[in-house]
C-alpha cells in the first residue's frame, strides 16, 4: 500500500477534533451544573506558565487545519489571534475546521508529500517537506494540544475518561 499523507493526518484529525467538540459540550455542561462562569473554565490552565484551555482549543485547529493550509502555502508561522472567550465561539471554531478537514481532497493533501513547507516564526526558519512538517512538526502540537486540553478539565474535575479523548476510532467495515 502506498503511503498517503492525508490517510495519515487528516481522518486522525477528524477524530480527535470530533471528540475536543464532545469535550466542550461536557465542559458546557459542567460550568452550568455548578454556577461556575465559563470564562473560568475556558481560562483555567494546568500551570501558571502554560496557556489556558481555550488557547488550546485553537490551538487543535491551527495544527489540524491551520497547517494544512500553511504546507499549501509553504510557510507556517504560529497564530497570535485570540481564542473564542465563549463555549459558542470554541464550539464554531471546532466545527468549521471539521468540515474543512471533512471537505478536503485527498489528492491535493497527497501532493504535499514533496513540497517545500517552512515553519516561520520570528527570524528563525526552519524548512521541511510537505509531509516531514505535518507528521513531524504539526501532528505532535496537535495531540500536545489535544492533550492538555483534555488534562485541563480533568484537573477542574469535568468528569472525564479515554474514551471521551480517543473519540470513535474508525473501526474494519
Amino acid at each position: 500500500m502506498p503511503f498517503s499523507l492525508y490517510d495519515a493526518i487528516v481522518p486522525s484529525n477528524i477524530q480527535i477534533m470530533t471528540a475536543l467538540d464532545a469535550l466542550l459540550d461536557k465542559a458546557e455542561a459542567f460550568c452550568t451544573a455548578r454556577g461556575m462562569a465559563p470564562a473560568d473554565l475556558i481560562e483555567a490552565r494546568l500551570a501558571p506558565d502554560m496557556l489556558p484551555f481555550g488557547y488550546q482549543v485553537k490551538s487543535c485547529v491551527v495544527h489540524s487545519v491551520g497547517a494544512i493550509d500553511g504546507a499549501r502555502a509553504g510557510t507556517f508561522s504560529p497564530d497570535h489571534a485570540p481564542w473564542p472567550t465563549d463555549f459558542a465561539g470554541l464550539h464554531s471554531l471546532v466545527r468549521a475546521a471539521i468540515a474543512t478537514l471533512r471537505a478536503l481532497d485527498r489528492a491535493a493533501v497527497d501532493a504535499l508529500v514533496d513540497a517545500h513547507a517552512e515553519f516561520a516564526f520570528g527570524e528563525t526558519r526552519l524548512p521541511f517537506t510537505g509531509a516531514n512538517f505535518l507528521l513531524s512538526f504539526s501532528q505532535p502540537n496537535f495531540y500536545f494540544h489535544a492533550t492538555t486540553a483534555y488534562a485541563i478539565l480533568r484537573a477542574q474535575r469535568v468528569e472525564l475518561g479515554k474514551a471521551d479523548f480517543i473519540g470513535t476510532p474508525r473501526l474494519k467495515r
